[in-house]
Parts: C-alpha cells; structure tokens; sequence
C-alpha cells in the first residue's frame, strides 16, 4: 500500500511539474487567422474550432483572431503577409501554392480522386507531406489540410452537360497554370482574377462564370448573378492551414505541439462540417432559383480524356520523384 501511495505521489508530482514546465513554455499570444471565406462557409468554422481547441489546450494562453472575408487581403496577400512574419496563419486553397512550389497543382489535376476517402488519403499520406515538406524554404510551414470540396461550374447561359457546353464560355478561375489550360482543353475562355473581385465580375457580365464548390457558391450568393449549377466535380480542392515560419520559429517545442494538436482536431470537424455542407447547399442553391443538373458517367468520361493531355503536360515539368509518388499513390488508391 505505501508502495502504492508512494508511486501516486510521485505520479502526481511528475505530473504537475510537467503542467509547469508546459505553462512556462507557453506565452500569452494573439494569432491573426486571415481567409478568404464569409462567417457561415466551413473554412471559418474550422478556424473557430481551431481557436477553441488551442485556447483550451493553451489554458487561454493563444488565442486565435479571426478575419473572414478577405479582410487582411486577396490569397497572394496574405501569402506575402505570411512569409513576411506580419500575419500569423492564413487557409487557402492549394492552388494559391503553385506560384512557389509548382507541384502543389498535382493536387488540382483534374479528375484524379473519385470520392471523399481517395482525397483524404492522397493528401494525409506521402504525397501531401512530401509538398508539405517543401514550405519552410519558402517562409511558411502547413499544419494540414482541410476540406474545401470538389469543384462545379456556374454560369448564366447554359447548364454543362457534356464538354461542348463549355466551348466559348467566359470562366473565372484561380490564377494558377492548370485550372488555365484546363479550362483553354475545354475551348472555354478561362479568366485569372482573384476571388473578392468575382461577384462583381459576374454581376457586370464580364465573366460568364466561374467554377467552386457548392458551400463556396452559396455562401457567397452566387446564385443572385448565375442561373446554372452543374456538378461537373472536375477537381477535388483542399485548403492548407498555413503558418508563418517567422511567427513558428518563435515558438517553443510545447507551443508547436499544442499548434499541430488544434490543427490534427480541427481538421476532422471541419471536413465533416464541410461535406455535410456541400451536400445540403445543392437543394438550396435549387431553393434560391438555380438550375442543376449532373454529367452522366459517358460524358465526365469524355472530359477527363479532354483533361489529360494538360496534367501529362504539367507532370512533365514537375519533379519526376513528386510525379511518381503522386502517380503511386493514385494507383493504390484506386484499387
């Protein structure tokens, strides 16, 4: 019993030296979380779950501040604003990485995951940890991936029904090398523009149309300015939680492991809340007044053959190793 007592004791004293070490290691902080998103989209309630986790985890010790709405910039701002250790942490879509570590557009290729599972496990495993790798010589470390959704095309002349519907259309997409000749394959004409300016460029009929995920479509109300939805689900998108490495560097070792935490914990809820979204924004983008429609298997079948000449083209020009882990990956993850 005393040997009993005796190791209690020493259990509890480890234990609370252990919560002191981790209190003198953990500073009051206030970390700015910038994206893209309105307050109703997934992406801003993982930054909130986020915020919970790492508060509870940190006894309030960091504490994350939220600004939705593009309200610290457009994707490359913030990016700039991340490597330059002026903002903490940002989400964006991968495709905002493709300017510094090109074989980030590995993860736009089109048509290369079929469901949710086949993307989660593309970008958990070697492949998405390799490109995460290739960050923090560019002034930014990634602390996961979160779900964005598989992509669609609205616009305001036609429902997409078969790659010929595409032939003439004015879409935006992100500027970003493989969306662009993607959408050229299609013989549509792709427009580059950031996103704070696409409601208005729709709205103006300077674009026909542009190309999201359902939740992004509804959030952002664009079914005021197109009349057409159609689940084409040419691309499987993911955000990147995104930390400066100006503001890590400071952090200490306990700091990094509460960070990492919150984020492995977020990315659970936020996909779960993300896929539920997506699918209840269908019916009502429909309530709203939008027209959907889906792609028969025969014609998705056509637009990938139309897509493939362009990621041929792209893997071409990535690291061959990259390519083959990538192509690797595909190949387990389709059996």
């Amino acid at each position: 019993m005393k040997t009993f007592m005796r190791s209690a004791i020493v259990g509890a004293a480890l234990a609370a030296t252990a919560c002191l070490a981790l209190a003198q290691d953990v500073q009051e902080r206030v970390i700015k979380f910038g994206h893209l998103n309105n307050t109703d989209h997934p992406v801003s309630m993982g930054v909130k779950k986020f915020g919970e986790l790492l508060a509870a985890k940190s006894g309030g010790k960091l504490k994350v501040q939220e600004f939705p709405s593009n309200q610290l910039g457009n994707e490359m701002q913030q990016q700039a604003a991340l490597q330059g250790g002026v903002q903490e942490m940002s989400a964006p879509a991968t495709t905002s990485l493709a300017g510094i570590v090109k074989e980030f557009g590995l993860v736009d290729f089109p048509f290369s995951v079929a469901n949710y599972a086949q993307a989660d496990a593309l970008l958990d495993g070697p492949l998405g940890q390799a490109l995460i790798a290739r960050l923090p010589e560019k002034g930014l470390v990634a602390l996961g991936y979160w779900d964005l959704g598989f992509r669609n095309v609205t616009n305001s002349k036609r429902p997409i029904t078969r790659p010929e519907d595409l032939d003439g259309l004015k879409i935006r997409v992100i500027p970003n090398p493989v969306f662009l000749e993607t959408f050229k394959a299609f013989k549509a004409n792709p427009v580059p523009m950031p996103f704070a300016e696409l409601y208005g460029a729709l709205e103006s009929k300077a674009v026909d149309g542009q190309e999201n995920p359902f939740a992004v479509i509804l959030s952002n109300k664009f079914f005021e300015v197109n009349k057409y939805v159609s689940a084409t689900n040419h691309v499987y998108a993911a955000n990147i939680v995104l930390v400066s490495k100006r503001f890590w560097d400071k952090l200490s070792p306990a700091e990094q492991k509460l960070m990492h935490e919150a984020a492995d914990e977020a990315r659970s809820y936020q996909r779960k809340v993300s896929r539920e979204a997506a699918q209840k924004a269908v019916g009502e983008l429909q309530a709203k007044g939008m027209q959907y429609n889906e792609l028969s298997p025969a014609e998705q079948a056509r637009m990938r053959a139309v897509a493939k000449p362009v990621t041929e083209k792209f893997a071409a020009a990535y690291d061959p190793a990259i390519v083959k882990l990538y192509n690797d990956e595909l190949a387990r993850l389709s059996k």
